[in-house]
């Protein structure tokens, strides 16, 4: 029988959390993506901390312009500054099952023209 989107989405997303993991030195970026939305955080596995985030839901982005990809954007460019405050230069992508391009590759392009590596 098929999977459907959600649980094929699952499997692909515990396939990745096996080979990737956050630790102090390189925490690890992840994109959640709604319909409408879209959110990331940057997580600290070893301690099970998230340290910063950042949506399309924040005060300073609710108002922003555009379609979804640009919106998107401008998240990776408003995490990555957070980031950077807190003295995070390099982190480890997870795009969290969905496929890299459209909203998650933009979140990406966004969080590298902010400053941060991966």
């Amino acid at each position: 029988m098929a999977l459907t989107k959600s649980e094929r989405r699952t499997r692909i997303r515990k396939r990745i959390r096996k080979a990737i993991s956050g630790t102090t030195s390189s925490p690890r970026l992840s994109v959640f993506r709604s319909n409408a939305e879209i959110y990331a955080q940057i997580i600290d596995d070893l301690t099970g901390t998230t340290i910063v985030t950042a949506s399309s839901r924040d005060k300073d982005l609710a108002d922003a312009k555009g379609n979804k990809s640009e919106v998107s954007k401008l998240v990776g460019k408003s995490l990555a500054g957070k980031a950077k405050a807190k003295g995070i230069e390099t982190i480890v992508f997870d795009r969290g099952g969905y496929l890299y391009h459209g909203r998650v590759k933009s979140l990406a392009e966004g969080a590298r023209e902010g400053g941060l590596k991966f």
